[in-house]
């Protein structure tokens, strides 16, 4: 073969290589290429390793992007964040795209944490601009998470997971979040999934309980209900708090076990309680965007042989919020079967009189951050003030939450405020104590055990 075909053929090679490292989609390297460059790099330096920085770089919420407007619309964005990023990206930085709507960026003069926040402050910024996609504009945020070399790993493969550390850290935080890798957030993650092991185990050995904190009647201090409370003691942790556990699950996809199991175990403690007497249950938000909701709490309750009409479900505004149609269905299921729908925390969301208005409640939890200043700030009495005449007008139970002093009993009761929770009334206990409670507290479940003793 001639010199023409040899250089066909050096051509071909040259090509193929071309086709292996780089993105079809948007033109940029991908991960090999990535790799390459920050192995030269770190051969480059070893002799005097001097640091350099790489970053990931997460789209937050892109997912939803091709699911309402189609995955033309989504690559189109993955185009422009690819040419936003080469533009912004500092003078022998290399961008690169990996699977989905994953980025990385290696960073040879960027040396230290500062640096690297600084770097992390300007690409954020850049892709926080809203896209174009012809008939409409659409805004997304990004998550970080960045890896210095040597610190975070000596090789390709230990930078990039301590890279990945930091991006998770930074989607656990919430959105638009900036993370560098240290070993305290390695440290902290590990702890997480420790946790996380500790929950699922926990749960597997149903050892995850219930308690349950009265709810009464303002008027004549009457028990008429209990909301159900999850409650954790590992062996090796602890008391662990539910504003711990409960996020945890939710973050790593098993709220709804735990979820399940609690609301199994609460129905079936409440056979041995008066008939009157309602439940309260909290759903989570991540609960509210699953459609399966409605059936599987229905399917519990059936099979423990619990009146849905005795339980009322309470829900926060953020979580209506997150998904709302979904919501809307789910909500119309559960009432429709006879169950009730409160929503908790009211006050304290963006914008609470809309949601009274989209979604049918049957009750209204006021945030206990108002019940603690009643007494000593006119600001919260005319907030409780107002709310309890609007829920009268819209023919809406309240709650109180919060409760801790006979003189904010009095101020809620003067305020014509129905219902009452807090430990005032009585704290959270196990199902034991809570029998004792009602025999204590309730007239016809005493007559009810002293005949049977």
């Amino acid at each position: 073969m001639g010199p023409a075909g040899s250089a066909n053929e050096q051509f071909n090679q040259n090509e193929l290589h071309a086709m292996a490292y780089t993105d079809h989609l948007t033109g940029l390297g991908n991960r090999h290429r990535l790799r390459d460059k920050a192995r030269q790099l770190a051969a480059d330096r070893a002799s005097d390793p001097a640091p350099f920085t790489v970053c990931i770089v997460n789209l937050d919420g892109f997912k939803p992007i091709n699911d309402l407007f189609g995955q033309a619309a989504g690559d189109e964005i993955l185009c422009q964040v690819a040419h936003r990023l080469k533009a912004c990206a500092p003078d022998g930085a290399t961008v690169t795209r990996h699977d989905g709507d994953e980025f990385a960026i290696v960073l040879p003069l960027v040396f230290e944490r500062a640096g690297a926040e600084r770097a992390g402050q300007m690409i954020k910024d850049v892709l926080s601009a809203p896209y174009d996609l012809g008939d409409r504009n659409v805004r997304l945020s990004a998550s970080l998470g960045f890896a210095i070399y040597p610190f975070a790993g000596n090789d390709f493969e230990e930078l990039m997971k301590s890279a990945e550390t930091a991006l998770y850290r930074s989607k656990r935080r919430g959105r638009g979040q900036i993370t560098v890798y240290s070993r305290e957030i390695a440290q902290e993650m590990k702890r997480a999934t420790q946790l996380e092991q500790a929950l699922r185990n926990a749960i597997i050995n149903d050892t995850v309980d219930v308690h349950f904190q009265p709810i009464v009647r303002l008027r004549d201090n009457r028990v008429v209900g209990f909301e159900a409370l999850a409650r954790w003691i590992d062996p090796d942790l602890g008391f662990v708090s539910p504003a711990v556990f409960v996020p945890l699950a939710e973050e790593r996809g098993f709220i709804d076990t735990l979820s399940e199991t609690l609301l199994r175990k609460a129905a079936e403690a409440t056979l041995a309680w008066p008939r009157d007497l309602f439940l309260s249950f909290n759903l989570s938000s991540c609960q509210l965007m699953d459609p399966r909701t409605s059936f599987s709490t229905l399917a519990i309750l059936n099979s423990v042989g619990f009146d849905p009409r005795r339980l009322e479900l309470e829900i926060t505004e953020t979580a209506v919020m997150t998904s709302a149609d979904t919501a809307r269905r789910i909500i119309k299921d559960l009432k429709d079967a006879g169950i009730r729908i409160s929503l908790d925390d009211f006050g304290t969301g963006q914008s609470s009189l809309g949601r009274l208005r989209e979604f049918t409640f049957d009750k209204v939890k006021i945030d206990r951050a108002f019940v603690s200043a009643i007494t000593t700030d006119r600001t919260s009495e005319h907030i409780i003030k107002a709310i309890v005449t609007m829920c009268e007008g819209l023919d809406l139970e309240v709650v109180a939450e919060g409760i801790e002093t006979e003189a904010e009993a009095d101020k809620l009761r003067a305020l014509g405020c129905g219902m009452g929770q807090g430990y005032f009334f009585g704290k959270p206990v196990d199902t034991a104590a809570t029998l004792r409670y009602l025999s204590e507290h309730h007239h016809e479940f005493a007559l009810v055990e002293r005949a049977s003793a």
